[in-house]
């Protein structure tokens, strides 16, 4: 797949990386609108706005993406193809290390005012989120993301299906996130380990009460640093 990719033209490549995060998008739209039991045609009930924001957000992490896959054509990001146990082991240290360093940026651009105002406003205009507010970001804040995502990167050789699977669950963590609702009934909710996963009610929670629940997929964090809100 990786030798493909390196001997594709340029253009071809950025046309990939960008129907890919349409494709992810789209996704998110049409799997979050069943979740939410919506009929079939809100699912493209946004504003103009709301759109505009999103296919920008789309371009970024294709820009991302691309910078990501210079970054490997050049040996500076290292990326093993063996089918191994790394492929969970990275999985998951991805997943715990991005957790971490999202809920610090997080964190860190709630206390500031500043940053607050200039990098995730735009993101906490939804007090009760839909779907496409995943996408809904000030460009400083995707690229900061995507910053973070790179950066991690840089120090190890990780396996790519690895990488698969953390970015797969990225975004399944991400649409649910923003469903506005809990699709997942209480008694499952309620299976030992189930309150240290971000659900959907725990990241609604965080965009009503924007001083707690920071974290992205985890709890941990916000209960290590005691910035949980149950909800």
């Amino acid at each position: 797949m990786l030798e493909v990719l390196r001997h594709m033209s340029p253009w071809l490549v950025w046309l990939l990386f960008a129907a890919e995060n349409f494709l992810i998008m789209i996704g998110v739209l049409a799997v979050g609108n069943v979740l939410q039991r919506q009929p079939r045609r809100q699912m493209f009930a946004y504003s103009r706005r709301q759109w505009s924001i999103a296919l920008m957000t789309c371009a970024i992490n294709t820009v991302i993406t691309w910078i990501g896959y210079e970054a490997w054509l050049m040996g500076v990001i290292l990326i093993s193809t063996d089918v191994s146990w790394r492929i969970f082991t990275d999985a998951l240290a991805l997943f715990l290390a991005m957790d971490l360093l999202m809920y610090l940026f997080h964190y860190l651009i709630h206390q500031h005012a500043f940053l607050y105002k200039t990098l995730h406003r735009l993101h906490h205009e939804a007090t009760d989120p839909v779907p496409i507010d995943l996408f809904i970001l000030h460009p400083l804040e995707t690229l900061s993301f995507g910053a973070l995502w790179l950066i991690l990167l840089l120090p190890f050789r990780l396996n790519i299906y690895g990488i698969i699977i953390y970015l797969v669950i990225n975004v399944f963590f991400g649409m649910m996130g923003h469903l506005g609702m809990e699709p997942i009934p209480e008694n499952i909710r309620r299976w030992p380990g189930m309150q240290y996963l971000g659900t959907s009610a725990f990241h609604h929670g965080h965009h009503r009460h924007e001083a707690y629940n920071y974290g992205f997929y985890t709890t941990i964090w916000d209960r290590l640093f005691r910035t949980l809100r149950k909800v």
